[in-house]
């Protein structure tokens, strides 16, 4: 027998926290999307494992000692409900897309950050197909001095004047991507 609903879903914050690509393969379902990926680089919208090790690569590259710890987790039929935080500390660039073109880049901060999330996950095979996410955003942006308006504002106007955002766009967008290929690589394995 398979690992539980649960164990899957925690899973695949562990994938993410930690870039494990045979993890990915045993808790993520080949037609995995995720709604949520319009914010973040192209790769990360590609289906299955290789999306979601797009995802983690983009998070870790803005967020070093990136964990999730769980505070809830309910399981019903084929859907997993996950409470938990997003953690870390803020040394790279946090660049954020709209349907993978640069949106913002917020340079690093060294701030610690904490925000709870909610995740809607649906199961199919036992394995993890569809991603939904209630996250919250205004926590974590202010927790990098970007709202309320603050400190941080100045310096995403200078790396925006400077041509930086762009360079840490692509530098992230490409580390998704390669993060993408190891998915790729085990397939043909």
């Amino acid at each position: 027998m398979g690992m539980s609903a649960e164990d899957a879903a925690r899973g695949l914050f562990t994938v993410l926290a930690t870039g494990d690509a045979a993890l990915a393969a045993e808790v993520v379902h080949e037609d995995f999307t995720n709604r949520e990926a319009v914010v973040s680089p192209a790769a990360c919208s590609l289906p299955g494992p290789a999306g979601v090790l797009a995802s983690g690569a983009w998070l870790r590259s803005a967020f070093t000692d990136l964990s999730f710890p769980v505070t809830d987790v309910v399981h019903d039929g084929d859907q997993v409900w996950i409470r938990l935080h997003m953690r870390g500390r803020h040394t790279g660039p946090f660049v954020r897309y709209q349907d993978g073109v640069l949106s913002q880049a917020i340079p690093p901060t060294g701030a610690d950050i904490d925000s709870e999330q909610v995740h809607v996950l649906h199961l199919r095979d036992g394995r993890i197909v569809r991603h939904e996410a209630v996250r919250d955003d205004v926590t974590l942006l202010g927790q990098l001095g970007v709202l309320p308006p603050g400190v941080t504002l100045p310096l995403i106007a200078d790396w925006q004047a400077s041509g930086r955002d762009v360079r840490a766009a692509v530098m992230v967008a490409e580390a998704a991507e390669r993060a993408a290929a190891t998915a790729r690589e085990r397939e043909h394995d």
